[in-house]
């Protein structure tokens, strides 16, 4: 098989194996190694590898009609997805604008609502709040707004001005605050900077509903996304939730939203809406901001893209949405991701190097410290999580690193396996990591 020849690969610093097959929950490589997928890739396949449904339904879409300009024509497959979408999504949210990838889609939110702002009058309202330790995306305008230190360093000269605020992250409050007594300050510091940068600028707040691998998994306290909608409906600001990574059931809900009830103004898809086999992502908003686009004074939303509002992606994501709702795979995330923290504890709690295991639903996170009693982190330069990552990588498990998590230090991994992944499975993935961590640090440190 012919590799390794030309491509420009997004790992550089190994030879990488020939994937050949995938079904379920494993891959196998050219060598007829079997890895058990225990993070769906990025935390991206939800009903698992080798569905013929989609694929059925992807070859019967491209026979039928695989392209039409978006503003020549509309096509079915993306006029049904967006209906099923309205099923599911956040309260008020029923109009959605399909593009590709999660980073694209996040670029279109920002735009979508200073565009609202400018079709409401309000054209001094341009500025985008978000977090520290968030992940948005790699283009210019999502890394502008994500919070990794690790990925903005090298191109901060072209980033645009963009107001952070400190994430809800109990386990090393930013504030020296402990919950519950903390009066959830990340919280409340939202309007802190809204009134310091001026009510009458601020456009949106963007964030990640549960904060994804920044952050190795991490939900925020019950109270804190209600206190948040709070401030933005008092000084008229836009929220946005980045649900690429924990929407479409990853979470144990359709969104994550939903555990908080809360509604953001606009919502950011992807990931788990094409399911892996192909890119789809999506920005979801209320009707009312919809139409003010569609009837204000440049009746359009100024931006577009060749592949957006795809008729083959979206005969994949249609399918995907089929199956999640056939076999009532949400439900069983909900049931299973118990099961799965469940699991973590008690095969890693009493480990000396496990500081933290944390999650929601099929999103489940290990922090990795050098102190279990300080939380005080590895240096980086160490680079602990790739050498416990390569461990599981021999054994054949496949799961997710987190970097950052403390400073620019600290290390974190984490779970999101397929939604169909069976208790045995989830019995070896909970051995692996148990292997991996003790013989890389606790038998030979």
């Amino acid at each position: 098989m012919v590799k390794n020849n030309n491509v420009f690969h997004r790992r550089l610093d190994k030879e990488l194996p020939l994937a050949v097959k995938a079904e379920g929950v494993w891959i196998e490589d050219e060598k007829g190694k079997r890895y058990l997928d225990g993070s769906g890739g990025a935390i991206v396949v939800n009903v698992g590898h080798g569905r013929k449904e989609i694929a059925e339904a992807v070859h019967n879409q491209i026979l039928k009609c695989y392209y039409a300009h978006p503003t020549m024509f509309t096509n079915q497959p993306v006029e049904e997805l967006a209906n099923g979408l309205a099923k599911h999504a956040p309260k008020g949210i029923d109009r959605f604008y399909f593009l590709s990838g999660g980073g694209e889609a996040i670029e279109a939110a920002i735009k979508m609502a200073r565009q609202i702002h400018l079709e409401y009058g309000r054209a001094e309202r341009f500025r985008l709040i978000a977090r520290w330790k968030s992940y948005h995306g790699l283009s210019l305008g999502a890394l502008s707004a994500m919070g990794r230190t690790l990925f903005r360093e090298p191109f901060a000269p072209l980033l645009i001005d963009v107001t952070h605020i400190y994430p809800p992250y109990c386990l090393r409050c930013s504030y020296g605050l402990k919950y519950p007594d903390c009066g959830i300050q990340c919280a409340k510091a939202l309007e802190e900077t809204i009134l310091n940068l001026g009510p009458e600028t601020v456009s949106a707040f963007l964030a990640e509903t549960v904060s994804g691998a920044t952050l190795a998994a991490y939900p925020p306290p019950k109270e804190y996304w209600p206190i948040i909608r709070e401030i933005c409906d008092k000084y008229k600001v836009l929220l946005i939730h980045d649900e690429v990574m924990c929407g479409l059931g990853r979470t144990g809900r359709w969104f994550a939203s939903e555990h908080y009830n809360v509604s953001p103004d606009i919502v950011v898809m992807g990931k788990g809406l094409g399911g892996g086999v192909i890119p789809l992502s999506a920005v979801g908003v209320k009707s009312e901001y919809y139409d003010a686009i569609k009837n204000g004074k440049r009746k359009m939303f100024i931006h577009g893209g060749t592949y957006s509002h795809h008729a083959v992606a979206a005969a994949a994501g249609i399918t995907v949405m089929k199956i999640l709702e056939k076999e009532a795979l949400v439900e069983r995330v909900d049931h299973y991701g118990k099961i799965i923290g469940k699991t973590l504890h008690e095969r890693l709690d009493e480990i000396p190097y496990v500081g933290d295991i944390r999650g929601i639903g099929f999103m489940w996170g290990v922090e990795i410290v050098k102190d279990k009693k300080t939380l005080s982190p590895f240096p980086r330069k160490e680079k602990v999580i790739e050498k416990i990552s390569d461990h599981l990588f021999k054994q054949g498990v496949l799961l997710y690193k987190s970097t950052g998590l403390a400073g620019i230090d600290g290390d974190g991994i984490m779970v999101g396996p397929p939604f169909i992944i069976k208790k045995d499975e989830i019995d070896i993935i909970a051995n692996a990591l148990y292997k991996a961590i003790m013989e890389t640090l606790v038998d030979h440190p």
